[in-house]
């Protein structure tokens, strides 16, 4: 099981298939988090590729290259830093880009450092720039120019670093400048997870919090979770809830299926605010094309909130596409709500249906 702590502004954190952290979470992640890459479960090339890394370092008796983790919130990036460090056997500092807005701020972290420290540096792509800057000249030189004075009268004093390796993470590597992006000695692109890699992770879960689950359950929660580790952990804490109070405490595939059910995540992880999404799609403008704006107060969300939170995971599952038009429903969205596409009944139907036509007066 291995999950990170990021947080997205955008995910609100009752949400049960949010992939944010919030502070039950992060305490529960922490007991559960896997120790060493061989605890870690899936990223199969990742875990391979940075073992190669840590290993040289070792042997070379030097720091390991600054690292770079991308990829979705919940799939582990705060979990691998934590044992970049543990394999080096150093200590590590965990900041985050949001909470460095100055370049002084980066300079009291990095003039602290301990030779051989891991300094993880979450959602690296929200430093602000001049923090930026002055990590160029520390990744690269280990010094950092500290300014003192203002105007004219300014001095730069360079200040030596004892060699340290940097871990970034970012949920958007394509926002990180290529001066910083080409300082990571190694970068990895975290993948989702494979509905078996999260059975394996419900599994062990479950034998750390003492929960008793068979095969049916860990595939019924893995088939539910997203292909995040994080909502797997999130989803079999409730679904143990359930079984304790409605069951006998054991969770089979009926009571996993129960379970999700009074917490509204259906088969293919979707909840409320994601079917509210695909209904107000399908059943008010027939499938669309439809703006943005307009579906956004078909649902009752604001425009960002169907953007940002139930759109990437309605596309990743192939249940909705972005046109130039507008959002329109796939052919697996109309199955999925057991609906019927307008004009498919009707033989020998040609033509765009009414019901798309309406959806094309919003547009995109």
């Amino acid at each position: 099981m291995n999950w990170d702590d990021t947080t997205d502004d955008l995910t609100a954190p009752e949400r049960l298939v949010g992939a944010s952290a919030d502070g039950e979470d992060q305490a529960v992640e922490a007991a559960l988090r896997p120790k060493d890459l061989g605890e870690f479960i899936g990223q199969e090339k990742v875990r391979e590729q940075l073992d190669l890394v840590l290993r040289a370092a070792r042997a070379r008796g030097a720091t390991a290259d600054h690292v770079l983790l991308s990829g979705a919130p919940g799939l582990g990036k705060t979990t691998l830093s934590m044992i970049i460090a543990a394999e080096m056997g150093a200590p590590i500092r965990i900041t985050s880009g949001p909470a460095i807005q100055h370049a002084g701020d980066l300079a009291a972290i990095l003039s602290s450092l301990q030779e051989g420290e891991v300094l993880f540096l979450d959602e690296i792509h929200r430093m602000s720039r001049p923090a930026e800057e002055m990590l160029y000249m520390a990744m690269e030189d280990f010094r950092v120019d500290v300014v003192v004075g203002k105007g004219p009268g300014a001095t730069a004093i360079p200040l030596e670093l004892p060699p340290f390796t940097l871990v970034g993470a970012t949920t958007r590597a394509g926002l990180l400048p290529p001066p910083l992006r080409d300082r990571f000695g190694f970068t990895a692109h975290m993948e989702f997870y494979a509905p078996d890699e999260l059975e394996r992770v419900i599994h062990r879960s479950a034998r750390l919090l003492d929960v008793e689950i068979d095969a049916e359950g860990a595939a019924e929660i893995a088939g539910r979770s997203r292909g995040t580790p994080r909502i797997a952990n999130r989803l079999l804490r409730r679904v143990r809830d359930y079984a304790q109070v409605k069951a006998d405490g054991v969770i089979t595939r009926e009571v996993a299926s129960a379970a999700l059910q009074v917490y509204e995540v259906d088969t293919r992880g979707l909840d409320r605010l994601d079917r509210g999404v695909l209904e107000a799609l399908l059943k008010l403008f027939g499938g669309g094309p439809v703006g943005l704006s307009t579906l956004a107060v078909a649902v009752g969300e604001e425009r960002e909130t169907v953007e940002e939170v139930a759109e990437p995971f309605l596309v990743r599952e192939g249940l909705l596409a972005r046109t130039p038009r507008g959002r329109i429903a796939t052919p697996a969205a109309w199955a999925h709500l057991g609906l019927t596409p307008p004009g498919v009944s009707a033989p020998g139907a040609a033509g765009r249906s009414a019901g798309n036509g309406q959806g094309d007066l919003f547009g995109a």
